[in-house]
């Protein structure tokens, strides 16, 4: 009995002449990606944040997730894009968004609310919202970047959401070539997403002992097309964690306050 690589020679030799790309692996497309703005995530992602694709940002509360995603979008609206948010656990404050960079004229805030007092509150009432109203602005096209944040969402029901909608999701993002950042405590678009990073806190920076300000945080990327062996100029495997730092907003506006008082 012939051998499989004799088979596969003798169906590429009767198909070269009438299919001559039948068995010729179609080539990847390379996606373009915007910067982060947090030069130690770009480098981690060779780039940054894939655009025409989803990206899920994953990890517990207080662990820089939050902040990545703002810092993204501070990048975004500061060229000039228009983004949008939706907020699933109405938790977004427009005030820290303007405090780390996020030019609010250019983004919109789409809040997922419920009527229902809370005993009788379900949890995927403001899902389904946030579900529909990012398949609407995906639809409607026109927005370079839009986060879906479910990081009040339990796992549990973020991972309920059917794979047919990411999937829909996945080809609309291609198609109007919008960022699409999932933001939640685990991974849960399966397939869909092109990159995951899961965030963890690494140590808080304290002035004396009462006062945060700042935190250091760890960004592992879990999946992403630069996490197939991809290899720098040196020739080694680029490190599979990042640590980034980023200091409080508050302290950001109590300098540019101190800056104005002395140009006065």
């Amino acid at each position: 009995m012939p051998s499989a690589n004799a088979l596969r020679l003798q169906i590429e030799h009767a198909l070269e002449r009438r299919f001559p790309a039948a068995l010729s692996p179609s080539p990847r497309a390379v996606l373009e990606t915007a910067a982060t703005g947090i030069p130690a995530i770009d480098e981690l992602l060779s780039g940054g944040l894939p655009v025409g694709a989803i990206s899920e940002i994953t990890g517990p509360e207080c662990s820089g997730r939050t902040s990545l995603v703002l810092a993204f979008l501070a990048r975004r609206t500061h060229d000039g894009h228009v983004c949008a948010w939706i907020d699933t656990g109405d938790a977004f404050d427009p005030e820290s968004a303007a405090a780390n960079g996020i030019h609010l004229r250019q983004l919109l805030w789409v809040r997922c609310r419920s009527d229902a007092p809370p005993t009788t509150k379900k949890p995927w009432t403001r899902l389904d919202q946030g579900i529909r109203a990012t398949d609407l602005l995906l639809q409607a096209g026109g927005f370079s970047a839009i986060v879906l944040d479910l990081g009040g969402a339990a796992p549990e029901h973020a991972r309920r959401i059917p794979l047919a909608t990411w999937f829909r999701f996945r080809q609309a993002a291609q198609r109007t070539r919008c960022s699409l950042v999932v933001l939640g405590q685990a991974a849960c678009a399966q397939s869909s997403a092109d990159t995951v990073l899961e965030c963890s806190a690494a140590r808080a920076v304290t002035l004396g002992e009462t006062v945060l300000s700042g935190f250091t945080c760890e960004v592992r990327r879990e999946r992403g097309a630069a996490a197939k062996a991809v290899r720098s100029v040196s020739g080694m495997r680029k490190p599979p964690v990042s640590t980034w730092s980023a200091s409080g907003a508050w302290d950001a506006q109590r300098d540019l306050d101190r800056d104005g008082r002395r140009s006065a």
